[in-house]
């Protein structure tokens, strides 16, 4: 019943020119070949659109059999015997069918899935996609730039596979895509480099590679992790494809030095006012994520002019590793912290001038370190380092816990810090036991409190004097209502109503009160754990 339908709307088409085609005459068409199909009469479907007489009809219509037969093969049980002519079929369209209509067709088609499903449909529509796209004699650039954003956009809400086992498993496809991606891309590239003499047409086409390999490196490649130790990195399928796009960028003209030298400065050498729209915006990832597959992973580093300096590397990697570390994916850090690690080991001692100061990211890079080590949630960077143990970590301790002055230290002025220190001392105090000693601290506990503890307990009492000799002074203006003068830190402070004073005096003391019920609490926490450390010994 379907196939003959079909045959009477196609009887009725044959004796109509082609702009007479009305859009009745396509969805009746469409539903026709979609029971044809369901009813699986596909053999003789075939047929229908091999004819020559039919070509016509075909060429306008038949794009809207594209979505059915692809739903068929991804339906249907590979097993299936009709699934070859479903591929004979998937082919014959592409072959005979508008290419325009076509690609619009296949690109929705591509944009419909999600989570599972993407990776199927593109793995199947890819090879169409291309031939489509190689058909098309006008605005090949434009064609290719949509398909690749497309795609890229179907990709990006994949999961990145982390662990060597997610990556063999490949649950969501994500390698075999990209894998696939780059044959996909392969033509195109090709195109560029081939074409001996430029036109507009083919550098609008080179942009158009240019913007997806940024993309590609910020999306997947900005997070995955890569194969360790280096020798399986011939098997890591997202390392070889980090390989293809930086090599896309020297063959269509943007070798990695040119690309990421001129990043970052005021006079850009891209082509379209667009890209350097787009390079301030989105760009800085991308460019760290180059940074780091060439620095870190080595890929096309013999590129690299053997005339650059380690200190220089440094510098220009310190804006890089500034944008790493502040991501909070854990690939991402740990990418942050390798690059840093690579571009100061090329470093020698005592090699950097001062003027590095003067570099925002020398700044800001020791900052993202610090949240790395007092932040960060993920153990595999909280690992056992030599810094942070024994003599390493206790001539630190020792820049920490310390009193500039002694006893006679500005207390106030240097509240935070001295907070900070007494939490430091009481967290090691709990987490580390005497027997154990892993931090080094128990055998430096003597010094600390000579140099500490006890001129901190010295200093607060002569504050605490200090300050409440001031209140009661305040007090006592404050009943003739007079002006008078504070002293705080050895240096009076502007008169003020005794009102004011009285709350400055009181907030000064609650400060104070405030060290020393944390450092009352370190002092017990001391004590504890060397009662019994003892006990333990005497048994």
């Amino acid at each position: 019943m379907a196939v003959e339908e079909l045959q009477s709307i196609i009887k009725r088409c044959q004796i109509l020119e082609e702009q007479d085609f009305k859009e009745e005459d396509f969805g009746l068409f469409q539903l026709a070949g979609q029971r044809c199909l369901d009813e699986g009469h596909i053999d003789q479907l075939f047929e229908i659109i091999q004819n020559e007489k039919n070509k016509v009809i075909v060429k306008n219509m038949g794009w809207n059999l594209v979505g059915p037969v692809v739903r068929c093969l991804l339906w249907n049980d590979k097993e299936d015997d009709k699934r070859k002519y479903y591929f004979l079929m998937l082919d014959l369209l592409v072959e005979l069918c508008n290419p325009k209509e076509l690609l619009l067709g296949l690109l929705e088609l591509i944009e419909e899935p999600s989570g599972k499903q993407i990776s199927p449909v593109i793995l199947l529509l890819l090879r169409p996609l291309q031939t489509v796209i190689q058909k098309l004699r006008h605005n090949r650039a434009y064609s290719v730039g949509l398909a690749l954003s497309t795609l890229w956009s179907q990709l990006s809400v994949l999961p990145v596979p982390y662990t060597q086992g997610q990556m063999q498993a490949d649950e969501y496809g994500l390698c075999q895509c990209c894998e696939a991606l780059v044959e996909f891309t392969k033509p195109f590239v090709e195109e560029v480099t081939g074409d001996e003499e430029p036109s507009v047409e083919n550098e609008k086409l080179k942009d158009e590679l240019l913007k997806f390999c940024f993309k590609s490196l910020k999306c997947p490649l900005l997070t995955a992790q890569f194969l360790e130790p280096p020798e399986q990195a011939d098997t890591d399928p997202l390392r070889r494809f980090a390989a293809e796009i930086i090599g896309f960028l020297s063959a269509i003209g943007y070798p990695f030095p040119k690309v990421i030298f001129n990043h970052g400065r005021k006079k850009k050498t891209w082509d379209y006012l667009e890209f350097e729209e787009e390079e301030d915006k989105q760009l800085s990832d991308s460019m760290a994520s180059l940074a780091y597959l060439v620095f870190v992973q080595g890929i096309s580093i013999d590129q690299l002019p053997m005339v650059l300096s380690p200190s220089y590397l440094l510098q220009f990697n310190m804006g890089h590793i500034e944008v790493l570390l502040q991501r909070t994916e854990e690939s991402v850090l740990s990418k942050g912290l390798d690059l840093l690690e690579n571009s100061l080991l090329r470093t020698e001692d005592s090699s950097l001038l001062h003027q590095c100061l003067e570099i925002k990211s020398f700044l800001t890079v020791p900052q993202g370190l610090v949240k790395v080590m007092t932040l960060c949630p993920i153990e595999t960077l909280g690992t056992p380092n030599k810094w942070f143990t024994g003599p390493q970590l206790v001539s630190l301790l020792h820049l920490v816990l310390f009193l500039p002055e002694g006893a006679e230290t500005d207390l106030l002025q240097n509240s935070d810090r001295i907070m900070a220190s007494l939490n430091l001392l009481r967290y090691l105090v709990i987490k580390d036991n005497e027997n154990d000693n892993q931090t080094g601290l128990w055998t430096e506990l003597e010094k600390i409190e000579n140099n500490f503890l006890k001129p901190l307990h010295t200093g607060l009492n002569m504050s605490k004097a200090h300050y409440e000799a001031e209140i009661k002074n305040s007090q006592e203006v404050q009943k003739s209502k007079d002006l008078c003068s504070v002293t705080v830190g050895g240096e009076e402070i502007p008169n003020m109503p005794p009102e004011m004073q009285l709350k400055v005096l009181h907030s000064a003391l609650f400060t104070f009160d405030l060290i020393e019920s944390v450092l009352a609490r370190v002092e017990e926490l001391i004590e504890i754990k060397t009662k019994s450390t003892s006990d333990e010994n005497m048994r």
